[in-house]
């Protein structure tokens, strides 16, 4: 049941869902998040059954401000705080060391905590009405099946769940990607999954160099990462086999007429497979990752066997994309062309 977002007897009409322990679909600036509430391990329950996502497999909590945070995590680090401050409300998610006897569900077991802070203003809307009425915050991974192409539109998330669940609906989300999110349990800040804020802006933020995974590890620093949400070598996958090639690639490559193929290039493709459906890719990684998930569910609709998408620019502000069309993708060791598409 899809409602307006902008409606504010949709937004109490969700906020009451959520205070009675059922679940809703919301819009954020990523992309849409299941939400429950995040207090109650029998609420947070009911997203894993639905999305078939394993319990131990952390949730990332949505305050509606900054303050939200003491009631689901303790011993904050300063270089943390500088970085709500300077980048909430926005696509970031803090792993913070979690408060004893709340969330337990929520963080997959852990003593840690993933929470954030969304700018659309959907979501605030319903975060404010949700803890007017005793939620204190909403767990909300990604609104789709688990380790599925990720929602970023309400008839998205009604295409992967029971007609009865309740949508807010906040149109494409502005952003298009999953968060960026920054491990602050060690020492040191470190980036475990990048989003649309890169490494060099989240160290501006907080004042200190952000250490990406493999640097920390490279350092003498002690302690191992927690889990954390979409962190799984394989994710983010659409039904058909996702490729990543160059330009000259997808031109040299074949494939039978009947197994047709969808392409998302920014080149031009003089000589393209038989029957492939060509889209134009976005040259600005910002319009690219608002367009990611939709560009490769309408391939889905179309019924292609194969997605091919040209490589990406190795640069900074592209790795976010990079990051999730890389776990979306086949093996590298794969053949494209093949009859085979297990």
């Amino acid at each position: 049941m899809i409602l307006s977002g902008d409606a504010s007897a949709s937004i109490a009409q969700a906020a009451q869902a959520l205070a009675h322990g059922e679940l809703v679909g919301f819009p954020t600036e990523t992309v849409y998040g299941l939400g429950a509430d995040a207090a109650s391990d029998t609420a947070v329950a009911k997203v894993f059954a639905a999305k078939g996502r394993p319990s131990d497999h952390p949730l990332i909590v949505h305050v509606a401000d900054a303050q939200g945070v003491h009631d689901f995590a303790c011993d904050i680090p300063d270089f943390a705080n500088k970085l709500m401050v300077q980048c909430w409300p926005g696509p970031l998610t803090l792993i913070l060391p979690r408060r004893e006897g709340i969330g337990l569900a929520t963080a997959g077991g852990q003593n840690s905590i993933g929470v954030r802070c969304p700018s659309h203003p959907v979501a605030l809307a319903l975060l404010k009405a949700a803890r007017g009425l005793g939620v204190l915050g909403v767990a909300g991974p990604s609104a789709n099946r688990f380790g599925r192409v990720s929602p970023t539109t309400a008839l998205h998330v009604a295409s992967e769940f029971d007609p009865s669940l309740l949508i807010l609906d906040g149109g494409p989300c502005p952003v298009g990607i999953e968060s960026s999110i920054v491990d602050c349990t060690r020492r040191v800040p470190v980036l475990l999954r990048p989003g649309m804020l890169s490494q060099a802006q989240l160290s501006l933020a907080c004042g200190q160099a952000v250490l990406t995974q493999a640097e920390y590890e490279g350092s003498d620093a002690l302690g191992s990462a927690p889990r954390a949400s979409g962190m799984l070598a394989s994710h983010y996958a659409p039904k058909a086999s996702l490729r990543l090639l160059t330009s000259l690639a997808m031109c040299e490559a074949r494939t039978a007429p009947e197994r047709p193929v969808g392409i998302w290039a920014r080149s031009p493709i003089p000589q393209p497979p038989h029957g492939a459906m060509i889209r134009s890719m976005p040259n600005d990684p910002q319009l690219c990752a608002r367009a990611l998930f939709a560009q490769l569910r309408e391939f889905e609709a179309l019924g292609v066997a194969e997605i091919w998408v040209e490589a990406l620019p190795l640069s900074a502000e592209w790795d976010g994309i990079r990051d999730r069309l890389a776990r979306a993708a086949v093996p590298a060791e794969a053949k494209v062309g093949t009859s085979s598409l297990n």
